[in-house]
């Protein structure tokens, strides 16, 4: 590294306001961070700049601006195409560090830190865990993987909104350990549908139960939180967790039936009377 990618950094650019992006970009404005941000959704302007951030029209602006980025949008098409070869991200300068939050495939990541490193900037992932909730309270656990140098030198922009920061290796283990993250969480989140509707069925008064069960070896964080996840990414997650057992010959069983049970239960999540119907 040069003696400037070892500089503090002071402004963040954060590509994507959405119910992550915007509690981050509070954070990091409280933080004492300079906060730029651009999503192609002009009418969340008030909402950024609200939490204090300086709204950017263009992401290549925001880019030529900041010392490190962070990626907050849905898809691995968008990633691809803000570092594609003539992407806005891209026109950062030698040592910017573009931290990707959103989940995708390693691969992707890997592909783009290549890509990104022809021209001196450090790609890194830095997936998050916890959910909204967490992003509201700033105690989100990121998991973030790539030089350790560079991991070092992003972590004071990582501890404004994440109250656990675990380090994963080398780039793309971070959404390896966030796709591990989801299949655990969504089997629990469908382990407890079942074990409460066969309560529900039997007559069993639903919240006494849970509350005993959180006293038990089969407690688990949706237990704890039964009723506030709106399962908007399960498929997507799982999708992920299916291509990349694919890509290393490993077959999860349980995995794709949760992907299959997934599919059904979304739209009448939590009514437990339906469950099974």
């Amino acid at each position: 590294m040069s003696g400037n990618e070892f500089a503090s950094i002071r402004t963040v650019g954060v590509v994507g306001a959405g119910r992550m992006g915007q509690p981050i970009i509070g954070h990091l404005a409280r933080k004492g961070f300079v906060v730029l941000v651009h999503d192609v959704d002009a009418g969340k302007r008030t909402a950024v700049e609200s939490q204090g951030g300086h709204w950017r029209a263009e992401p290549a602006g925001l880019a030529r601006e900041s010392d490190a980025i962070l990626v907050c949008v849905g898809y691995d098409r968008e990633i691809r195409e803000l570092l594609a070869a003539d992407g806005p991200l891209l026109q950062s300068r030698a040592g910017t560090i573009v931290a990707i939050l959103s989940t995708v495939l390693p691969a992707t990541v890997r592909e783009l830190a290549e890509r990104a490193g022809g021209r001196g900037i450090h790609v890194v992932d830095a997936t998050v865990c916890r959910g909204s909730w967490a992003a509201d309270e700033g105690t989100l656990l990121s998991f973030v993987a790539g030089d350790a140098p560079v991991v070092d030198r992003l972590r004071p922009v990582l501890s404004a909104y994440s109250s656990d920061i675990v380090p994963t290796g080398s780039v793309g283990s971070a959404q390896v350990a966030k796709a591990v993250n989801n299949m655990i969480m969504w089997a629990c989140l469908v382990a407890n549908h079942e074990g409460l509707a066969l309560a529900h069925r039997y007559g069993l008064d639903i919240e006494a139960m849970r509350k005993a069960l959180m006293t038990t070896h089969s407690a688990n964080k949706s237990l704890e939180l039964w009723g506030q996840q709106t399962m908007a990414w399960a498929d997507d997650d799982m999708e992920i967790v299916a291509a990349m057992a694919k890509d290393c010959g490993l077959t999860l069983r349980q995995a794709r039936a949760v992907q299959a049970i997934c599919r059904e239960l979304k739209p009448h999540r939590f009514q437990l009377d339906k469950y099974g119907k």
